[in-house]
């Protein structure tokens, strides 16, 4: 097998554009149901807390099935992992509107949240195995800028969707566009991957136990889930406060809270990715940097939400805060590829990936009844202290991930 290095010079941005159209369709579908609440309360006769309750069993069914997926990615082969996933949650999206009630809506979402685990761990370890270290933050961003125009566009989509055609609308629609970009894949995506040497030992061991035996990549594994609970908790319900506390359409809501969000994230996860690449030139630990300091800004920005009034306001916020988080976004796939083995990297994001979702489905469903007394507003705030907490596990274990680097590149180093 060739080393990474020399790999055709197309193909590895080829196989990144291909992914970035499987990531938006994964992110667009799942912005669907965020989009349509107000209507679907008004549909079924359901509470905000019966719907956080299914935006966290979807969070949870993804956590777990995310580190399955993740460790079979280890195994078999990623193309076949991903072009199944795509299938199946297509399928499961276009079902949505079958649901008769709260228990579908429950049941089905839920096959959404299977379909849609099996895409992330495998797709950054192909994009990783491809891409030469000194690249790979780069690589990773532009693949992650597709999560937040998937999540901003997808989620004004859908509202222009459901207004004019009703709730069900958006899935049908986003669920065909699925099957197109299925025919892409099956006639363009490769595993090929030319990977690096890897030392024996990360052939041979089992990859969870080389994760539980790396300080560092347990590190990521809880910053990520701080992060992703406080972000999901804001994206999820920033419709929702958008339409009931300014009294906005769902276009217009999802202009304020998805949309911001997403072009926010869009230019700082390049920036992120660009930095992260430029710093780990200097410092194994340049890509660490970035994650604490995009945390910072985010934290930064959500405290003062009580005190916005207007959606220009709200949605400046919302804005200023995702670009921090966006920074943290484009290079913390490749901070854990930094201290993990290729043999174990799907792996590696897929635990990570499981974590951070189940951080998601907790704030998400708390976030309504800490609104219940305090208001949404408040309750944005308080998730500032989640990105605090995560600011403070990096600075402190930055001696310790130095030392797994230093391990890692000299483990590779004698391979």
């Amino acid at each position: 097998m060739t080393d990474a290095t020399s790999a055709p010079s197309r193909y590895p941005w080829r196989l990144v554009g291909l992914l970035w159209l499987v990531s938006f369709v994964n992110a667009a579908d799942r912005s669907i149901f965020n989009t349509v609440k107000p209507l679907l309360r008004t549909a079924f006769g359901v509470t905000d807390v019966q719907l956080g309750l299914i935006d966290t069993t979807f969070f949870w069914v993804y956590a777990v099935c995310a580190f399955l997926f993740g460790r079979l990615g280890d195994s078999v082969r990623r193309r076949n992992m991903i072009i199944g996933g795509l299938l199946f949650w297509s399928l499961a999206t276009g079902i949505m509107p079958l649901a008769t009630g709260f228990a579908m809506l429950l049941g089905l979402r839920g096959l959404v949240a299977v379909g849609e685990s099996t895409y992330y761990p495998s797709a950054t370890a192909l994009i990783s195995a491809w891409h030469r270290p000194q690249m790979r933050s780069r690589a990773l961003s532009i693949h992650q800028t597709a999560v937040f125009v998937g999540a901003g566009l997808g989620g004004w989509v859908a509202g222009k969707l459901a207004d004019a055609h009703g709730w069900a609308a958006p899935f049908m629609v986003f669920a065909a566009l699925g099957f197109i970009v299925l025919m892409l894949l099956l006639r363009w995506l490769r595993d090929d991957a030319p990977v690096a040497a890897r030392p024996a030992t990360a052939v041979s061991a089992e990859p969870l136990r080389l994760i539980l035996a790396n300080p560092a990549a347990l590190l990521l594994c809880g910053v990520f889930f701080l992060a992703t609970a406080a972000s999901s908790a804001v994206l999820n319900w920033s419709n929702t406060y958008a339409h009931d506390a300014l009294g906005l359409d769902l276009a217009d809501s999802a202009l304020v809270g998805p949309v911001a969000i997403a072009a926010a994230g869009f230019v700082s996860v390049l920036t992120g990715g660009w930095l992260a690449d430029r710093l780990v030139a200097r410092s194994s630990l340049g890509r660490f940097t970035v994650l604490a300091a995009g945390l910072g800004i985010a934290a930064m920005f959500l405290l003062p939400f009580p005190q916005a009034r207007t959606a220009g306001q709200v949605g400046l916020l919302l804005f200023a805060a995702s670009f921090g988080k966006g920074l943290f976004d484009g290079c913390v796939y490749a901070a854990m590829h930094d201290v993990m083995p290729d043999a174990a990297r799907a792996t590696a994001a897929g635990l990570m990936t499981m974590l951070g979702f189940i951080g998601a489905g907790v704030a998400t469903v708390l976030l309504p009844l800490i609104a219940v007394r305090s208001g949404l507003a408040a309750g944005f705030a308080m998730l500032a202290g989640l990105y605090l907490l995560a600011v403070v596990a990096l600075l402190a274990g930055r001696p310790l991930v130095a030392r797994v680097i230093a391990r890692q590149a000299g483990d590779a180093a004698g391979a």
